[in-house]
């Protein structure tokens, strides 16, 4: 029998706090802000942060205070997916160089500051110069079953993982929407509290709004979206089609976050704004 605490029926997929675990889960928090806190009064302010706009995938339910920022895609001549990666230039802020990730792509400024949020910003693949080479990496312990099954933790994600995407369903909403996979990304032999994790999703949807939009033409490939894969709620890992829970918030085509269940469109990219937080220096 339940007790009190487990206030959440098992078919939202939410999951059951128990005394002291949203205190606790508060607490890091507080934690990571110190942290960035301490590193930061080393230095004037840190690298780069405030006002950022960016694109995103469109938050349209639940608490979440905006979208989760989309990382630009590109595929190798081998068929491995990456993520673009700004280009990197010293500029001057408040008197001092500071190094900056900055580019045009597609009639927007694609910035490093996009990911500069839920502790992000201390991560040290959110450095511009950071020794990485940007491929998409698969996570493990996948909320799907085909990824877990087919393909292992740490291996770059290929194009041909995805030949069955126009297909593709796992008994959660409608099938051959688009077929998802998770993993990390400017991680490499970074401990999993560093590593920044992000979700791919290849669907006949983005080829089509990709033929008139000038910046997912830019953005996207073969009909490849990612997106950097951190709730913009509680900094949790939200999925598509992930969940079967997720059909209680009609989140059951969409990207659910079964902590607090915000949706996210991953088929409606809109520029929003947020305060970027600055990258601590070392």
């Amino acid at each position: 029998m339940a007790g009190e605490d487990d206030k959440y029926p098992e078919s939202t997929g939410r999951r059951r706090f128990v005394k002291g675990v949203v205190g606790s889960a508060s607490l890091a928090g507080v934690g990571t802000a110190a942290a960035a806190g301490i590193n930061s009064t080393t230095s004037p302010t840190g690298a780069g942060g405030g006002i950022t706009k960016f694109m995103a995938m469109e938050n349209t339910a639940g608490p979440a205070p905006r979208g989760m920022p989309q990382i630009p895609v590109e595929i190798d001549s081998e068929g491995y997916l990456k993520g673009v990666w700004p280009d990197v230039k010293t500029v001057k802020q408040q008197g001092r160089e500071v190094k900056v990730a900055e580019m045009e792509l597609g009639g927007v400024t694609y910035s490093a500051e996009w990911f500069q949020y839920c502790g992000v910003q201390t991560y040290p693949g959110v450095q511009p110069d950071a020794d990485q080479d940007n491929y998409f990496r698969y996570s493990g312990n996948s909320k799907f079953e085909w990824q877990n099954e087919e393909v292992s933790e740490g291996n770059k994600i290929h194009v041909d993982d995805f030949s069955d995407y126009e297909t593709w369903g796992n008994g959660i909403g409608r099938d051959g929407l688009g077929k998802p996979a998770q993993g990390t990304w400017r991680s490499q032999d970074i401990p999993p509290s560093g590593t920044m994790p992000i979700q791919v999703i290849r669907s006949t949807r983005v080829e089509e709004m990709a033929k008139d939009n000038e910046w997912l033409k830019a953005s996207t490939q073969e009909g490849f979206i990612a997106n950097l894969n951190k709730c913009t709620h509680f900094c949790c890992v939200p999925s598509f089609k992930g969940l079967a829970g997720s059909a209680v918030a009609n989140a059951q085509d969409k990207i659910y976050c079964q902590c607090h269940q915000s949706v996210y469109d991953p088929f409606n990219i809109v520029e929003k704004s947020f305060v970027a937080l600055p990258r601590p220096e070392e």
